[in-house]
């Protein structure tokens, strides 16, 4: 007779950035949320993930005059200051690319954007912000699945650079 467990056992999927974190032996830890479709965002992940808006990070597609496609990382409840990414990314002018653009830019689906594993590896700006946290939460690339990381493990692993590229969205905070 077989041992049957009284209730099914859920193993967590693992994505592609977390295999490659995984690869590379870089320390992390998979969180699991429940998706609602018509609310993708940043801030109800915090919310269904129990985590303060500040200490998760979404990531933004932006196109540079000069530089072309790069990523912002930036905390849920923040809005991306242009001119401040356009600045640190020796552009004149930055702007967030369309939304029918993510996904042949970067091989993820809005509300799974993550710089680990694009299909390019384009510069990544990472708001300091990340760096008042023992660990963020970053997309690991599928809806409903994020990284816990050490903002410093993960600025390496993505070659970013950390500087203040936000303004925060009082009203969510």
């Amino acid at each position: 007779m077989l041992d049957h467990p009284s209730a099914p056992v859920r193993i967590p999927m693992k994505t592609n950035a977390a295999r490659i974190l995984e690869q590379q032996g870089i320390p992390y830890e998979l969180l699991n949320y429940e998706v609602d479709p018509s609310d993708l965002t940043a801030e109800r992940a915090a919310e269904k993930l129990g985590l303060p808006h500040q200490q998760v990070f979404k990531t933004l597609v932006a196109r540079g005059d000069r530089s072309g496609i790069c990523l912002a990382v930036i905390p849920a409840n923040a809005i991306l200051d242009l001119r401040a990414l356009a600045k640190m990314s020796d552009n004149k002018k930055v702007e967030t690319v369309s939304l029918k653009e993510v996904q042949p830019l970067t091989g993820y689906i809005r509300g799974g954007v993550t710089a680990i594993g694009c299909k390019k590896p384009y510069p990544v700006f990472i708001d300091i912000s990340a760096t008042q946290f023992d660990t963020i939460a970053v997309s690991a690339g599928k809806r409903g699945h994020m990284l816990m990381i050490s903002p410093t493990t993960y600025q390496i692993v993505v070659q970013g650079t950390i500087g203040a590229i936000t303004s925060h969205d009082l009203d969510k905070a």
